[in-house]
């Protein structure tokens, strides 16, 4: 047969990669900005942006190693969401508006803990497309 090898993992031990998320932070220095959060079915994402709307950094629970169902738990969005609200900390954030779409289990508990790291939330607003009146009806079936 030979010899069995033990392969060791290396990085940080805590839970869903936080430290390693926490490594990659702007230079740039926003005082006040705009939070994009998109809760989907599957994921949770959130967007960091300055006040003119350009994009400053961004996770998700997918990128912080959660995999399958377990990415659109609340737990793993209040994960993301303690991770983007200690990156605005480093940048020198003091407060944000919050923009939410999507319907997905992690809206509420993303914002939470967001605004649990000390961020002021100014606005928040809900703009989750809604169709009004959908895509057009397939035709009848004649049997």
């Amino acid at each position: 047969m030979g010899k069995k090898r033990i392969m060791k993992k290396s990085g940080g031990s805590d839970i869903a990669g936080t430290s390693r998320a926490l490594n990659r932070i702007p230079k740039k220095k926003v005082v006040n900005g705009r939070l994009n959060i998109l809760a989907t079915f599957n994921n949770t994402l959130l967007t960091l942006c300055d006040p003119k709307g350009n994009a400053v950094m961004a996770a998700s629970s997918g990128a912080l190693g959660f995999k399958g169902s377990r990415k659109s738990t609340p737990f793993a969005a209040a994960k993301v969401g303690e991770i983007i609200g200690d990156k605005a900390l480093q940048m020198g954030m003091k407060d944000a508006e919050v923009i939410i779409r999507g319907v997905g289990a992690g809206r509420e508990s993303a914002l939470r803990a967001f605004a649990g790291k000390g961020i002021t939330v100014t606005k928040i607003m809900d703009k989750t497309p809604v169709p009004h009146n959908g895509p057009r009806a397939p035709k009848a079936r004649r049997v």
